[in-house]
């Protein structure tokens, strides 16, 4: 056949090789399946219309029968139960059971009938001596008491209910005291009190009832409704109704005794525990979404509403209760709470709030426990996590940086937001030193820690109170401001002692256990002694700012020196782990912290960022109380690791693990090593400026008897690129005439060491001196020279230059002015140098036992500069703010802080400047006060002669065995320890020699023979010397006699560079 054109006969064929027939079944089976499904959901369809029928038809059945009761209840008993006597609440009486069958909350006219049925309620109660069960079930309770119990139960709900719906009608009414009985909404909750007397046998039942139907949400609701009422509350004192049922309800299900006196006796009878002598309370659990805390405890400023029922939740243990409620749930506490009021108050900050106001009360309590400790610290931490940080503002206070309480302010931009600021100042104002001293003693009582009786390791108390106490306190720290916390963390608990005795027990069995599971949130898997040492040490460290050297060195308090000696142990190898062998990120990113959000602030890397930064903090004061007064070997703050070439090369490389180690914990790392890092990033700083040196060369011609004036007019001049480079000086004497002489850089050390000698004489002005003779900024230097801030810039750009180029120079600085140098602050104990007899005034006010008010001191402070007295205060307002025992740690800490920072601050500052043109401020921060003033003046210790004699050259036939040099080295070696000054200045333009050993003299020290012959006319030449080379040229004298005196003669000539 042919084909036709018609292409609907041609076969056809599966590519996925099955048959038509396969095909044609599985289209079948899906066509069935789908059938059914259509059939199943149609049978559902069907049985959900007849359910719902069902239930309408039900319902409207019940509405009928409630609109037939509600008139047969109108006709017999009246509109307004006008129909009725006190029998009518009798169990026999259908007057109760009409009502509550039809009562609809929605309906006004059933709403009239039940406060009228209340009213009844409450004049029955009062005619009947109060006895509620004799009204309802006569003398025969408990053959009656199912009836009874359901009848009193849904009578209670329903008035609950009653006042819910009519809430915003009756708003005004809300928080109206008892004594009001004229109004609905007192009428119906005050029936709600005479129905859950704790006295009553079926209180439990009720209170059960109500608490399956979610009443604390129907409260929530109401407090909420009442709080938008504009009746004034402070007019009205007294107990209102609403506060009532509060306390009845809130009390029952906390089932804590109440038997205060402090309570109005009109009803603290009603606040007793439940079932007082009768049997346990068996209340079905409440899911806590619908408790007490999630409701109400979150509602903002609950206790200025109810502030009763704030005194009974703290007094009377109901906290515990619910505080013990809120530890169990408090990972899943997001989920828990109800939806927030307002963006402005988060239910977990208004919850953290209501708790952190009643606390203090709470653990005043003798019924305040341990448990309840831990309950607390652990549920106010988690709650903190979560809040933003609040910070101090930045106010300054003449410098200081801790201000007192009364200054503390919140630094809105810190804050999150849109969260309000009474809420925010709530919390802070909470957590005061009463709470955080109680909090500690509650805790430390509970466990041994304190005692010193010795132990293997820490009981699972003794890890659980530490755990709670740092868990709260780190938190704590990252959140509020600091200052409002660390002065009586240091000085009014034992927290100090008791973290030191944990860890010190933990430390000597080399085990550190793993706090409470309930704190392990913030650990994770990072290791036992993070916790305990971010909180020990900034509290320790804040507690070592104001201890006074008696107390710590003689006294040993608080931590005994073994003690502090173990301590640093600890400090060292936990810094170690953190900043070398943990993997952590760049300590930096710590500066950020604080717009972390709570779950970040607190994760084990910030954790361990933050402890590795106070750890160090906390180590580098150790070693500055070590540098006062030794108390154990420099070498214990060095870490054994850090001594090797291979990390002092890491130490030169930017973002090295070394480099890091060196930036914030440079201690740990040998002073000798960290001068050869210092000299090795000087000597790559002159490289880089030596090629354009030679182009930008300067020479200055200096009058030796004018050094200062004609130093500061030309070298000010010069740009601080300039300064970096090579400058050369010419002298001029006093006649006017040059001096002989080249400058290849000894005349230019020569010109150093004199104008530090001019500028730095106390004579001068600029500079005063302590009872130790040293230097420090004259705070009335600006009543002597007018330019003198120029001035003070310019000696930081000398003192740079010096240090720049290696030179030492003779200069004993303060401690508490080499501090600026690392912009540090000074405290109490460095006052000791500065001012002994006010130190000593200080330390008697702080140790005075008696009122320090009758004292008469105020916060002013008088300044006397050459005979000019001006008084300054210490504080906004200060003259009029009396200094008493409870503020004297502060006025301690500000009159110290304006002696030692605020009269300095312009002096030092512009010192600083000058200062850091040469010297970064990296590079500086790598040393103690103690080891800069090394750098300067180099060691106190007298010339090392063998040191010298060892790294000696010889030119022009001297040999170290020629006789001219053992003689030489007999009598350098017999001269003075001045004398030796003398003559290492006239050789290489420097008193000092280098600070690691002349190894380290640019060039080294050559010997050179001076005459070629030794004829009387060669020997009668004096030596002399090349000081740009290092370079001694010493005739062939025959004697040791002769060489001695010609030597002296030399080196104390003082004829400038004229004998060269």
């Amino acid at each position: 056949m042919f084909f036709s054109g018609d292409s609907s006969t041609r076969k056809r064929v599966d590519l996925g090789g099955r048959s038509s027939k396969e095909r044609d079944r599985q289209r079948l089976l899906e066509q069935a399946r789908n059938e059914r499904k259509r059939r199943l959901n149609l049978r559902q369809q069907n049985s959900a219309a007849l359910k719902i029928q069902k239930c309408f038809r039900g319902r409207k059945a019940v509405e009928a029968e409630r609109s037939k009761v509600r008139e047969q209840f109108c006709l017999t008993f009246g509109k307004h139960c006008q129909k009725v006597d006190r029998n009518c609440f009798y169990s026999d009486s259908g007057f109760l059971q009409q009502l509550l069958f039809f009562f609809n909350a929605h309906n006004s006219g059933d709403f009239v009938a039940l406060v009228e049925t209340c009213r009844l309620l409450h004049r029955f109660v009062r005619a009947n001596a109060g006895d509620v069960v004799d009204l309802f079930a006569g003398v025969d309770y408990k053959s009656k008491h199912a009836i009874v119990e359901n009848r009193v139960k849904r009578l209670a709900f329903a008035c609950l209910q009653a006042v819910h719906h009519n809430r915003n009608q009756l708003k005004d009414q809300l928080l109206l005291s008892s004594e009001c009985t004229s109004v609905p909404a007192v009428i119906l909750l005050e029936a709600v009190v005479i129905l859950t007397d704790p006295k009553l046998p079926w209180v439990c039942k009720v209170v059960g009832y109500l608490l399956q139907r979610n009443t604390f949400a129907l409260l929530r609701d109401i407090i909420v409704t009442a709080k938008q009422s504009t009746m004034d509350r402070a007019a009205n004192r007294e107990l209102s109704s609403l506060g009532h049922v509060l306390i009845l309800i809130a009390s029952h299900v906390g089932q804590q005794p109440f038997t205060s006196t402090n309570i109005d006796p009109r009803w603290s009878f009603s606040i007793i525990a439940s079932h007082v002598g009768q049997q346990p309370c068996t209340c079905t659990n409440i899911d806590p979404r619908w408790s007490f805390s999630s409701q109400v405890l979150t509602i903002p400023f609950l206790w200025q509403l109810f502030p009763h029922l704030k005194e009974v939740f703290a007094v009377s243990g109901m906290n515990k209760h619910y505080i013990h409620q809120m530890a169990l749930c408090v990972h899943g506490q997001a989920n828990v709470l109800p939806d927030d009021i307002s963006r402005e108050f988060p239910g977990y900050a208004c919850l953290l709030g209501n708790i952190l106001e009643t606390a203090v009360a709470a653990f005043s309590q003798p019924n305040s426990s341990f448990d309840m400790a831990i309950d607390f610290a652990v549920v106010s931490a988690f709650m903190l996590e979560a809040l933003p940080p609040i910070k101090s503002s930045n106010r300054e206070c003449k410098g200081d940086s801790s201000l007192g309480v009364d200054e503390m302010v919140i630094d809105e931009e810190c804050v999150e937001e849109g969260m309000n600021k009474d809420l925010q100042r709530q919390i802070i104002n909470a957590i005061d030193p009463r709470l955080l001293q109680q909090l500690v003693n509650v805790l430390s009582r509970g466990t041994s820690l304190l005692s010193g009786s010795p132990k293997d390791m820490p009981q699972n108390k003794e890890v659980e109170a530490v755990g709670a106490i740092c868990s709260f306190l780190h938190v704590t720290f990252n959140t509020l401001p600091l200052e409002l916390i660390m002065t009586v963390l240091a000085y009014r608990t034992e927290l100090v002692p008791m973290i030191w005795n944990f860890m010190k027990l933990c430390h000597e069995n080399q085990q550190w256990p793993s706090l409470s599971s309930q704190t392990a949130h913030l650990l994770g898997d990072g290791p036992g002694w993070l916790l305990p040492l971010a909180v020990f040490c900034p509290v320790y460290k804040h507690m070592l700012m104001i201890v006074d050297n008696e107390e710590f060195y003689e006294q040993e308090k608080p931590l005994s020196l073994k003690d502090i000696r173990g301590l640093i142990v600890i400090l060292k190898q936990a810094l170690w782990q953190l900043l070398w062998v943990i993997p952590m990120k760049s300590p930096n990113a710590v500066k950020s912290s604080t717009v972390l959000s709570g779950h970040r602030r607190n994760s084990v890397d910030f954790i361990q960022q933050r402890v590795s930064i106070v750890t160090s903090e906390l180590l580098a004061q150790l070693q500055d109380w070590n540098n006062r007064q030794q108390f154990t070997s420099p070498s214990d703050f060095h870490a054994q690791e850090a001594v090797d070439e291979v990390f002092i090369s890491q130490a030169l490389t930017e973002n090295s693990r070394a480099y890091d180690i060196l930036k914030q914990a440079p201690f740990l790392v040998p002073f000798t090593s960290r001068v050869r890092i210092f000299t090795s990033q000087l000597a790559a700083a002159r490289q880089r400026n030596g090629p354009q040196a030679v182009f930008t060369r300067h020479r200055f011609r200096i009058r030796r008897d004018r050094i200062f004036e004609d130093a500061f007019n030309q070298l000010s001049a010069l740009s601080e690129e300039d300064l970096r480079g090579m400058i050369r000086v010419s002298f001029v004497n006093e006649l006017g005439v040059e001096e002989a002489g080249i400058d290849g850089g000894g005349i230019f050390k020569d010109f150093m060491e004199n104008i530090t000698r001019a500028a730095f004489d106390v004579q001068y002005g600029l500079f005063k001196e302590t009872t130790d003779h040293l230097l420090f900024p004259n705070p009335g230097s600006g009543l002597i020279h007018e330019q003198h801030l120029q001035f003070f810039h310019f000696l930081g750009s000398i003192l740079g230059k010096a240090m720049f180029e290696g030179i030492l120079v003779d200069i004993p600085f303060a401690t508490f002015f080499l501090s600026k140098l690392k912009q540090k602050y000074n405290y109490l104990n460095d006052l000791t140098s500065l001012d002994p007899e006010l130190y000593r005034h200080l330390i008697f006010l702080k140790h005075y036992e008696g009122d320090i008010s009758e004292l008469e001191l105020y916060f002013v402070i008088v300044n006397n500069e050459y005979g000019e007295q001006t008084e300054e205060e210490l504080l906004p307002g200060g003259k009029d703010i009396r200094v008493t025992n409870e503020n004297v740690i502060q006025f301690i800490h500000l009159i110290a802080n304006h002696r030692l920072n605020f009269q300095i601050r312009q002096q030092s500052s512009h010192f600083l400047r000058g200062f850091q043109q040469l010297i970064q401020k990296n590079w500086i921060e790598m040393f103690s006060e103690h080891e800069i003033q090394l750098l300067i003046s180099g060691s106190l210790e007298g010339l090392d002669v063998e040191d010298l004699r060892h790294h000696t050259n010889y030119a022009g036939g001297y040999h170290n065995e020629h006789y001219v040099i053992e003689m030489f080295w007999e009598v350098l070696k017999n001269f003075s320890s001045e004398n030796q000054q003398k003559f290492l200045k006239f050789v290489t333009g420097c008193s000092r020699g280098p600070l690691l050993g002349f190894k380290y003299l640019e060039p080294l020290l050559c010997i050179q023979r001076a005459a070629g012959d030794a004829s009387d006319e060669a020997l009668d030449r004096l030596p002399t010397s090349a000081t740009c080379m290092n370079l001694l040229k010493l005739p062939p004298y025959r004697s040791k006699e002769q060489l001695e005196m010609k030597l002296m003669y030399a080196i104390n000539a003082e004829a400038g560079f004229d004998l060269s």
